[in-house]
């Protein structure tokens, strides 16, 4: 490309502010975004040629320039409920700021997944995806293949970024509680191939082992409030019901507590209920649900911000963050006979 034909009729462009510094168009993006490593004299350079030469940058402009669409891709399992709605929420708030468009895939109900991602992958400048929506054959193969990709509540993958929550630590706190209230039989409702469900599982079951009692596999069920309802009315009718129903997330704990009401159950005189995620209707439901929480959105708004790092070169290898969760307890099961004392 000749310089004659990087000239517009809107001004001078991004090529010009690079070539009179004598730097890269990547180095002048980074200086004038304010990221990434810049040595201070070629700082200097890039700010007094843009200077100058009256250079006003555009996203779309510099995206260009870089070879960049200035989108980046999303790829989640679902877009309804309010979990998947806060991590978007976080995602969206980021890129926004970051003058990012959002591309966003869901795979409910979708055939030919993964030539959808592919198809995805080849439209964005990078992949944010939430654990358990596309094969792990062919995230290794964006990540081998140099698609900046940052993955949500998953296992880690090589040459891929990881944000999470807290899982396993927060689990044995929940069930600790529980057995300090009395409870010696347990049903652990939802069950699921991710990564941050089976952490939680490992949590509630090792406390179980660890005192004897009984760890039964957990029970499947769809994780909205209609599947809790339904796994719930199966499970409470039964002669012999636990009791607690420890629940994947609080939607499906929000439909147990439903069940039970509809099967004139108290909760938590006849069983405990506890939850997942510290959802709004966590804490209006009645009676108001025990669950953990975690920063829901703070996970999308963390991913969003990987991903620019790793689109711009600010920064090169992966890097895994664990945000923290917390036990908050609430009457779905019971006063603690500690507290009674």
């Amino acid at each position: 490309m000749t310089q004659d034909s990087r000239r517009t009729d809107h001004g001078p462009t991004i090529y010009e502010v690079a070539e009179r510094a004598g730097v890269s168009i990547a180095t002048v993006s980074r200086t004038l975004r304010g990221t990434g490593p810049v040595a201070p004299e070629t700082r200097r350079r890039v700010l007094e040629a843009a200077e100058a030469l009256r250079f006003t940058p555009s996203r779309a402009g510099v995206s260009l320039a870089e070879g960049r669409h200035a989108a980046t891709g999303i790829v989640f399992p679902d877009l309804s409920g309010p979990y998947y709605a806060e991590v978007l929420m976080g995602c969206e708030e980021v890129a926004s700021e970051l003058g990012r468009s959002m591309i966003v895939l869901s795979t409910r109900g979708r055939s030919e997944v993964p030539r959808l991602v592919r198809d995805l992958a080849g439209r964005v400048d990078g992949l944010v995806v939430f654990g358990g929506t596309v094969p792990d054959d062919l995230l290794a193969e964006l990540a081998g293949g140099g698609h900046p990709l940052v993955l949500i509540a998953s296992a880690p993958l090589p040459g891929a970024d990881l944000v999470a929550a807290e899982n396993h630590d927060s689990a044995v706190r929940l069930a600790e509680h529980l057995v300090g209230h009395g409870h010696r039989t347990f049903t652990l409702l939802g069950a699921g191939d991710g990564s941050d469900i089976a952490q939680r599982w490992r949590g509630v079951t090792g406390v179980l082992e660890r005192l004897g009692l009984p760890a039964g596999a957990p029970v499947p069920c769809a994780f909205t409030v209609e599947g809790g309802y339904a796994a719930g009315r199966e499970l409470l009718a039964r002669t012999g019901r636990p009791d607690a129903v420890v629940c994947a997330d609080d939607q499906i704990a929000l439909g147990v507590l439903l069940a039970a009401e509809e099967l004139g159950l108290s909760v938590p005189a006849d069983v405990a209920v506890t939850g997942w995620d510290d959802i709004m209707a966590a804490r209006h439901a009645r009676p108001a649900l025990t669950t953990v929480r975690q920063p829901m959105r703070e996970l999308g708004a963390r991913a969003a911000r990987a991903l620019d790092e790793l689109i711009g070169g600010e920064r090169t290898g992966s890097r895994h963050q664990t945000l923290p969760t917390e036990l908050v307890v609430r009457a779905s099961c019971g006063t603690h006979p500690l507290e009674e004392a």
